[in-house]
């Protein structure tokens, strides 16, 4: 493996991790659901949430960062995921003016909520250059989410 393979499989596990605190799970935006049931810090009951209602609408091999990109409204993995209470933390490209008056483009992190994001269609998400970054588990969410 040469250097700039390294680098860029280091770079891509910058955003593959599994924390949590006393109210949320954070995951990294560029697991798949393979290897999110890998993770030992990801709660059992999570990965049996995956297991019995993720997994029937979508593949292991897919990408937590796609299927929320792409996630629409009313579909069953929406009714779920809202189930969960899921916040989703993205990158934005915004306009930000320098002390000269300069305009620059940067990007600004915010956290939305599941409507919040649905509501943004395709080509809103492509112009505002929308990048996931980590989906947020409730643990309120999980504990009442029956399985």
């Amino acid at each position: 493996m040469d250097e700039k393979q390294r680098v860029e499989e280091l770079q891509d596990t910058d955003f593959k991790y599994v924390m949590q605190d006393t109210g949320n799970i954070y995951i990294g935006a560029r697991l798949t659901y393979a290897e999110l049931m890998e993770q030992e810090m990801l709660p059992f009951k999570m990965k049996t949430i995956i297991q019995h209602y993720f997994l029937k609408e979508t593949s292991l091999e897919t990408m937590l960062e796609s299927e929320f990109y792409y996630l629409e409204k009313g579909s069953f993995l929406y009714e779920t995921f809202a189930q969960l209470r899921i916040k989703v933390k993205v990158n934005v490209l915004t306009e930000k003016k320098s002390l000269f008056g300069k305009k620059k483009m940067v990007y600004t992190e915010k956290i939305l909520t599941l409507k919040e994001l649905t509501e943004m269609n395709l080509a809103r998400k492509k112009a505002s250059g929308m990048i996931i970054r980590e989906i947020i588990v409730s643990k309120l969410g999980l504990m009442t989410f029956s399985v």
